[in-house]
């Protein structure tokens, strides 16, 4: 049985909550979204719990889906050593799938989630194309 978006973000909000029992002071409800703009601050937030806090697809959550998130550090190997940057958008966005070389459909598609969380389409789009540069980033060499 596929693992559903709904699954996925389901354990990543289980992952975000405070520990079970420990009071730290009032509780609250975490945050579903950031205000961060920052490539780094997004993928850390949104991507880390699947493909891990370095991209290379060891996050808390990856043991949970039935597809192994993929290791973001080899993108550009595996494109032959070009960052494959539309590609790349389009698979975050949602636009380009389905990919049969980027595995199931278990990754949310974030172009939608972000709409849903930020009204403002100028903002979701500088969000995307800042984890875009970030992956970049951290291509390995």
């Amino acid at each position: 049985m596929p693992v559903t978006i709904a699954a996925v973000m389901t354990v990543w909000l289980a992952m975000t909550w405070p520990a079970a029992g420990v009071q730290r002071g009032p509780q609250r409800i975490p945050p579903i979204g950031i205000e961060s703009m920052t490539g780094r601050d997004s993928f850390s937030f949104y991507c880390s719990p699947c493909h891990g806090s370095d991209g290379k697809g060891n996050g808390p959550v990856a043991a949970a889906l039935q597809t192994a998130p993929p290791d973001l550090t080899l993108l550009s190997r595996h494109a032959g050593g070009t960052f494959p940057r539309s590609q790349v958008q389009e698979f975050v966005t949602g636009t380009g799938r389905p990919v049969p070389a980027h595995g199931s459909g278990d990754m949310p598609v974030w172009g939608p989630i972000f709409r849903s969380l930020d009204p403002s389409d100028a903002r979701v789009k500088v969000r995307i194309v800042n984890l875009v540069e970030f992956l970049e980033t951290i291509q390995a060499r």
